[in-house]
Formats: C-alpha cells, structure tokens, sequence
C-alpha cells in the first residue's frame, strides 16, 4: 500500500475490518509512536489494542491525544490520566516542554512547579483561559509565579491584574514570601483609571493600598 494512502486509512473514520489491528503491528509503525497515537486514539480502535498501546507512548503522543476533541473518550482519559503519572517524575526539560501542551487537569500541578521556565512556558499554553487562570492565581502566589505572570501575554489582561493584586494584598503579610510591593506597579498600569480606584477599596496591605490610591489618583497620565 502506498504510504500516503496508508496515512490516510490512520484517520479514516472506517478503516477495513481488522485493519487497525494489523496497522498496530508493523515494524515501521512500532518504530513511530507519532503514528500509533492515531490507532490507538482512532474511535474503532479495539479497547483492547488501545489499552495495550497507550502504556507504550512517550508523553508528546500522550499530550496530542489528550488534546484531541476529535479522539475516542476513552483514549483522552487514559493519555490524562498517564501524564499526571508522568509529570511527577518528568526532569525540568520535560515538562518545560509539556507545559504548553498539557491538559487542564494538569494545570494545577503546573502551577506550583518552583521553576520559572516552566512557569513561564505554561503561560503560552493557547487553552489557557482567563478565568482558569483566576482560579490559579491564589493569595499563596509565589515570587516566581509573580515574575512569570510579569513577563507573560497576561500581563495587561484587567481581570488577572486585579486577581494578582489581590494575591499580592495578602502575600505581602507575609515576609517569607518572598514578594515585594514594585511588582504591583505592572499590574496597576494595567487598570484603567476607574478600576484603579477600585482595586484600591479592596486591597488591605497599607504600603499597597496607598500605591494604588496614588496610582489611580495620577489617572490617565501614567495608564
């Protein structure tokens, strides 16, 4: 069979009896995990057939399938499910490289990763949401999170400036936090003028209440 019509039939909604089956124990394919992840995704795949290769995928064919609206159910919850068992003994590179690529079941697991690289690939992942990321960013924010917050697409996003205003607000209490009052001057900036004064009523640390209240007392002059 020609290899065009062969990667054709991978993604044929109704592939020859058996076929799938077949496809799944050929040398060249057992050598292309790339490529299994299609059988063993495909909606006629065998639940058998796709039990036993799922086990056998690295992690980028797991991430692919989990992402894939388009894969059988079960296919996405067992390539989920295996990579929140991988995540915990992935090495850094690893999961810099799965972060923008991981499901949102991992999100959270994601997020309290101590390494900005990886906090800061996580932030490019295009299925993050802002409100998800409302619900990621808590008054436990650390120094790195704040710093990959600053130096990500969010950064001028109104909803996450006044979330991570608010997680500032109650880290600042802390002094083993780590976080420091100049970084709110980013997300301040970020506020229109009246939402400024806004965020001003509800933020309670005084050195930061204050900031905002002359932030939002300078208005359009420094937005």
């Amino acid at each position: 069979m020609p290899w065009p019509q062969f990667l054709r039939l991978l993604r044929h909604p109704a592939p020859p009896p058996g076929w799938l089956e077949d496809a799944a124990g050929l040398k060249d394919i057992l050598k292309k995990p790339m490529l299994l992840r299609w059988i063993a995704q495909h909606l006629q795949a065998p639940p058998h057939l796709r039990n036993r290769l799922l086990p056998t995928l690295p992690w980028r064919a797991l991430a692919a399938i989990a992402a894939d609206a388009s894969a059988h159910p079960q296919a996405r919850a067992h390539a989920t499910e295996r990579l929140q068992a991988h995540w915990a003994v992935m090495t850094t590179g690893e999961r810099r490289s799965l972060a923008p690529l991981a499901p949102s079941q991992l999100w959270p697991a994601i997020w309290k990763v101590r390494n900005a690289r990886v906090l800061e690939s996580f932030l490019q992942n295009p299925r993050l949401t802002v409100g998800w990321l409302e619900r990621l960013i808590q008054p436990e924010l650390t120094l790195m999170q704040a710093e990959a917050l600053q130096n990500s697409r969010w950064r001028e996003i109104v909803p996450v400036a006044h979330q991570v205003l608010t997680a500032l607000d109650r880290g600042l209490a802390n002094p083993e936090s780590g976080l420091v009052l100049g970084l709110a001057a980013t997300w301040i900036l970020a506020l229109p003028a009246e939402e400024r004064l806004l965020a001003s009523t509800r933020v309670s640390h005084p050195a930061l209440r204050r900031m905002v209240r002359r932030y939002a007392d300078l208005g359009a002059d420094i937005g």
